[in-house]
């Protein structure tokens, strides 16, 4: 790291990214813990001031691949492309095996982005067997997943910032 990039750090070891763009694309599945998640992801991108945030909703999780691939796609070249994507869902395991089609497609589906897109799409998609455990991942015992998608994407814009210099 450059001694400017030091000088940029905050103590959270994330640069001063006032200019980055982030897109949240979510599920309206589950709308409670997802709803929350895009909270917490907003919350902490405000409190580093990243000013430029959209949000777009899909159906459920299985679209979320798509939609992200999609907005990419009709964002590049505008100046209003991302610097992150962050996709977050709430897959809740029920009685049949639609839990683990689901689950594999989505994670399958947000890697292959991350492979293929110039920038990083972040997995925020909880896969949990019931809503307590979600309950857990919105800051309970395992911390806030939204806010934790937030830092990694911040992290991952410096981090590809710096790899450009």
């Amino acid at each position: 790291m450059s001694i400017h990039n030091q000088t940029l750090l905050n103590d959270a070891g994330i640069l001063h990214l006032e200019d980055a763009s982030v897109v949240m694309i979510y599920t309206e599945w589950n709308d409670s813990v997802t709803n929350e998640l895009v909270a917490g992801c907003e919350r902490t991108l405000q409190q580093y001031n990243v000013s430029r945030i959209a949000k777009v909703q899909v159906p459920g999780a299985f679209e979320l691949p798509f939609a992200c691939r999609r907005y990419w796609e009709t964002h590049k070249g505008t100046g209003m492309q991302p610097g992150a994507i962050i996709a977050f869902g709430c897959v809740i395991r029920g009685e049949t095996p639609h839990f683990d089609y689901v689950c594999d497609g989505v994670t399958s589906g947000i890697m292959q982005l991350n492979l293929e897109l110039p920038v990083p799409v972040i997995f925020g998609v909880l896969t949990v067997n019931n809503m307590e455990q979600a309950q857990e991942r919105l800051g309970g015992i395992h911390g806030h997943k939204g806010d934790e998608a937030a830092i990694t994407a911040l992290k991952m814009i410096a981090m590809l910032r710096q790899m450009q210099q």
